[in-house]
């Protein structure tokens, strides 16, 4: 697999999944030349989904992308039989390819992962593309490159893997062990131009979390890399690099004991950008809330800095969803209810 695909995040409407935006955010994802689309990664919001909605999910997303683009369905777990039931109903649904996070918390080895884990699964569904997801910073554990290899030679199947461990030698280690038949795709926007212009890395895509935002950009610098366009490349990734920088916010707040770190991950900073600049997507689902005002700042000066300096990033989002993108970044009506009033 290569390309552009999009983790999408999940729009909700109250406590419910909303359907209707789902189609709207898909529609404009495909619009914009996106290879394909994830639904209920991590940036969907997995971990607080119910297996209902996580389906309900995926059923919808497959239906808007099918015949127009790819669809991935995210259907780990740390629960091996969770895992096989979820990609049942991804297959009755005839997604593409389904992605497999690590195991989090219960945190088994790489060899426990290799054949306890996704082995069943690929064994279970031999023809579907089955995507390991390597984000030990969420799981606590992860899939070594040797124990990757390892499937990759047993299973055809396993042929892909997204790679968020943010360590460029585990890397360029998986293209050592598995050769150049493995598509490596980039789990860290931030980090996508490097990998596929690293000749030891030789990533063939992103799984993208900023796509959400300006996918026509990223989609244009994936291809621009995979073309060997690589100056083409590197000014779109350095136009993106300002909202890759969003996915995780870090601010020092200061408390009545002395001052402390708030990390707001992912995916609150690009949900709230997303409200702010009209995009049908409701709030993050709790334990998510809210970001801080120190935090709002920085989301509000990152994206008035990229459409200032580069607007052709977010003019597609702008004509798209009919957001007067300027009056919303400089109108404080618009950022209401979208961050906590004090630590």
């Amino acid at each position: 697999m290569k390309g552009s695909y999009t983790a999408l995040v999940t729009p909700f409407k109250g406590e419910s999944v909303d359907c209707e935006a789902i189609e709207h955010l898909v529609t404009f994802q495909i619009q914009n030349g996106i290879t394909g689309i994830l639904a209920v990664g991590t940036t969907g919001e997995s971990p607080v989904l119910t297996w209902n909605e996580h389906n309900l999910v995926v059923e919808n997303v497959r239906r808007w992308t099918k015949g127009k683009c790819l669809c991935i369905a995210g259907t780990g777990s740390n629960n091996t039989m969770e895992a096989i039931d979820g990609t049942k109903h991804a297959a009755s649904m005839g997604v593409d390819a389904v992605l497999l996070v690590d195991p989090y918390y219960n945190g088994p080895s790489s060899l426990e992962i290799r054949k306890e884990y996704v082995a069943p699964v690929a064994k279970a569904f031999p023809s579907m593309q089955i995507i390991p997801y390597l984000i030990p910073g969420r799981t606590g554990t992860q899939l070594l490159p040797e124990d990757l290899a390892l499937l990759h030679k047993e299973f055809k199947n396993v042929s892909t893997v997204k790679e968020a461990t943010g360590n460029p030698n585990n890397m360029r280690r998986i293209r050592e062990c598995c050769g150049a038949e493995i598509s490596i795709l980039s789990g860290d926007d931030g980090l996508t131009f490097g990998m596929m212009t690293d000749p030891e890395i030789r990533a063939s895509g992103v799984i993208s979390v900023v796509s959400n935002i300006a996918p026509k950009a990223v989609s244009q610098m994936i291809a621009f890399a995979e073309a060997g366009k690589k100056e083409q490349a590197r000014k779109l990734a350095t136009a993106l690099m300002p909202l890759s920088d969003l996915v995780t916010v870090k601010t020092k707040e200061m408390t009545p004991f002395g001052e402390v770190e708030c990390r707001a991950r992912n995916p609150l900073a690009t949900k709230t950008l997303m409200q702010i600049l009209g995009m049908p997507v409701g709030p993050c689902r709790r334990p998510l809330g809210k970001m801080t005002r120190k935090g709002l700042e920085k989301v509000i000066a990152t994206a008035k800095k990229v459409w200032a300096e580069t607007p052709e990033i977010l003019k597609p989002a702008a004509e798209f969803f009919g957001a007067d993108i300027g009056e919303r970044l400089n109108t404080p009506e618009y950022w209401k209810g979208l961050y906590y009033e004090g630590y």
